[in-house]
Formats: C-alpha cells, sequence, structure tokens
C-alpha cells in the first residue's frame, strides 16, 4: 500500500478520513424531495462529500467503495487503517491509474502531496544533520 509508483503504497494518501468526510453536497434547491439532482437515480448518502461523489461517478466506484468500507470499519474497530486496507487501496490505486483520464486531477493532487512531503523531510534530515555537525563542532572545541 509495491510498484514502481512510490505513493501507489502509501494507504494514507487515500485513507485520511478528513478528505472523504468533508463539502458535503447540498441538495438542490429546486428538488421538493431533497435529494440531489446528480444522483443519477442512485441512492447517496445522505450528506455525501463532493469528493465521494467524485470518486462514485467515475469508471472505479466499486475500488472506491470497498475502500471506502474498509476505512469505515478500521476506523470502527481502531485498526491500523494504513495495514488494514493496503489490499483494496492498491486495487483502487491501479483503477484510478488505469482510469487517469478521470482521475487525473486527484492523481495530480496526491502527487504534488508527496513531493512536498519527501521535500519536507529531505530538509528535516539537512537540518538534523547540520545541528549534528555544530553539536560535534562544539565539543572538539570545548575539548581544546
Amino acid at each position: 500500500m509495491s510498484s514502481s509508483n512510490p505513493e501507489s503504497s502509501d494507504p494514507k494518501a487515500l485513507s485520511d478520513p478528513s478528505t472523504r468526510d468533508h463539502n458535503p453536497v447540498d441538495p438542490d434547491p429546486d428538488r421538493p424531495d431533497g435529494h440531489s439532482s446528480n444522483s443519477g437515480g442512485e441512492e447517496e448518502e445522505e450528506g455525501e462529500c463532493g469528493f465521494c461523489l467524485f470518486m462514485k461517478a467515475g469508471g472505479c466506484k466499486e475500488s472506491f467503495v470497498a475502500w471506502e468500507n474498509c476505512v469505515d470499519e478500521a476506523e470502527k474497530n481502531d485498526d491500523d487503517i494504513a495495514a488494514k486496507c493496503m489490499e483494496v487501496t492498491a486495487a483502487l490505486r491501479r483503477c484510478m491509474e488505469d482510469h487517469a483520464d478521470y482521475y487525473e486531477p486527484i492523481l495530480r493532487a496526491e502527487k504534488a502531496a508527496h513531493e512536498e512531503a519527501i521535500r519536507e523531510l529531505e530538509k528535516e534530515k539537512a537540518a538534523t544533520e547540520e545541528s549534528e555537525q555544530n553539536l560535534e563542532s562544539k565539543k572538539e572545541l570545548e575539548k581544546n
């Protein structure tokens, strides 16, 4: 959650509940029954987030629903989401890559977030190394 694409093995990229539980879609005000006009005749959860609606509207609906169910179950049982949902996350990722024409905005955002995380880790590593070198230099000066 291993392939040639490093972020495809990271279930946390997709398993962050904050990315799927925010941004609820308001019902269409023109519909007296209060149902969203973009449901395509299918039932949807009340207040379902825009991200979920987007994911389900593409070719990976089944993979997304399996991933979503896994994350919900892991949260309910206080399980490690990354470990528990590694396989369904990898399957969802492969599906999204197979349907990149539709999911490209999500794939692009995930790639940018992954690259930013790498930059931040490199900055932290460089700062730690510099701090260790400064400490060693200080110890050397104190010896003399």
